[in-house]
């Protein structure tokens, strides 16, 4: 059987643990400060707000290039010469990682691209349930229809399901995305928006008021109606500065809410330039819709 490699850039926000479970291969987005280009997820995180506190700006990111692509990929078939590669990309609504992975792979028959219309913990979601898809075809014997195969993955970007709220509007604020008057009026009434993605993409729906240990419960309760994900594992998703008090009420909710099990996905270097400090976060698959037979005779 021939060997199947899931990869994906390094704004997916993959758990190192889920790295080593699973096999998955990383490509490093970019992060710009000072002029000069770091490699996503090979620097210490405390740099990008560093520079913020120092400059007052957020750090401007890149995605992976075709070049780059097709140095990894070229990389990966050198190591694994007989392998089929599922090459996952971050949203191509809310990145041009996509589209260079798609120009990049046009040199190559056996990888495939999967927009997984998601950032960072949906990105992961949607990973960790492909794998979990492979294996079980493997069960059944010899994965031969790799296209098929591909299709079959896209499809379940559709059951992945990502929101967040970003602790600070100060990076948003710095970096565009919200006018001074924006800014000003969140804070004074201690307003917080949800981020969701729609379609793969970013889209600001409501918001909640007051500070994170206060606002928790109903977030994670808004999120289990509105999308009744699968009970397998939620994904909680956080940016550094997130108090330790928050993340275990975050992971003793996941289990009273029913999960099998939870993951911290920690947010890497590229996310976190956009939603500063202190962000939570959550990511799951929604459950399979099964066919309904019809009624009619």
């Amino acid at each position: 059987m021939r060997e199947i490699i899931l990869s994906t850039e390094s704004g997916s926000d993959l758990p190192e643990k889920l790295i080593r479970r699973h096999g998955f291969e990383v490509v490093p987005m970019h992060v710009i400060m000072d002029g000069r280009s770091y490699d996503d997820g090979r620097f210490p995180l405390k740099k990008v707000y560093e520079y913020y506190t120092r400059t007052g700006m957020v750090p401007h990111t890149a995605p992976v290039n075709e070049f780059e692509y097709i140095s990894f990929w070229d990389g990966l078939k050198r190591a694994h010469p007989n392998a089929v590669i599922m090459h996952f990309t971050y949203s191509s609504k809310a990145s041009a990682t996509w589209e260079a992975a798609v120009n990049a792979v046009k040199d190559y028959k056996d990888v495939y691209v999967i927009d997984t219309l998601n950032v960072s913990g949906g990105c992961t979601a949607h990973m960790v349930s492909s794998y979990n898809y492979i294996e079980e075809l493997k069960k059944q014997g010899e994965i031969t229809d790799f296209p098929k195969l591909a299709k079959e993955l896209q499809e379940l970007a559709n059951r992945a399901v990502c929101h967040f709220i970003p602790g600070t509007l100060e990076y948003l604020r710095a970096g565009g995305r919200v006018s001074n008057a924006q800014y000003i009026g969140a804070t004074l009434l201690q307003l917080k928006p949800l981020i969701e993605m729609e379609e793969g993409k970013l889209i600001a729906t409501k918001k909640f008021r007051g500070t994170m240990d206060q606002i928790v419960d109903k977030f994670m309760k808004a999120f289990i109606e509105k999308y009744k994900p699968a009970r397998d594992c939620l994904y909680l998703m956080y940016s550094m500065g997130l108090a330790e008090n928050v993340l275990k009420r975050m992971a003793d909710n996941a289990l009273a809410y029913g999960f099998a099990s939870y993951e911290y996905v920690r947010t890497g270097c590229v996310i976190s330039c956009h939603g500063g400090k202190g962000a939570m976060g959550l990511a799951a698959m929604r459950e399979k819709e099964e066919k309904k037979e019809s009624l009619k005779k």
